[in-house]
């Protein structure tokens, strides 16, 4: 007799997987909106993207050089190495482009970046560990 629940080892971490890719994305996107519009810039949809693409290249090589992939909602395994990957990235492919690069921008996309990108994980292992207990 088959059990009605799918294995959990390769399903659950699939589905966190793709949970936390698409939040880390959404997360760089939502700082990337906020900024523009506390800075009063137009173009919504373009210019959120412009202003975001350096933070997702440096989100990304941030994913492979952590390989969160392993454990995509672990803060020391993938929420360090994507916020770290996406603020230092982001910051030397605004530089390399000609975009601005300032002390105060720096210390508002390290707070921010990190209050978002670690903030949805801590509350995950929050609850995991409150169900676990």
């Amino acid at each position: 007799m088959r059990t009605p629940y799918p294995p959990p080892s390769r399903n659950l971490l699939g589905r966190r997987l793709v949970i936390a890719a698409v939040a880390d994305f959404l997360l760089i996107l939502v700082f990337a909106a906020i900024g523009r519009d506390a800075h009063a810039r137009g173009d919504i949809i373009s210019g959120v993207f412009l202003t975001a693409w350096p933070f997702l290249a440096g989100a990304a090589a941030g994913w492979v050089a952590g390989r969160a992939w392993r454990a995509p909602m672990s803060l020391p395994r993938a929420g360090l190495w994507v916020w770290l990957g996406s603020l230092i990235g982001g910051m030397v492919l605004r530089a390399l482009t000609g975009q601005t690069v300032v002390v105060p921008f720096v210390v508002v996309a390290l707070l921010s970046l990190g209050l978002l990108l670690l903030g949805y994980r801590a509350l995950y292992a929050l609850v995991a560990r409150r169900r676990g207990a």
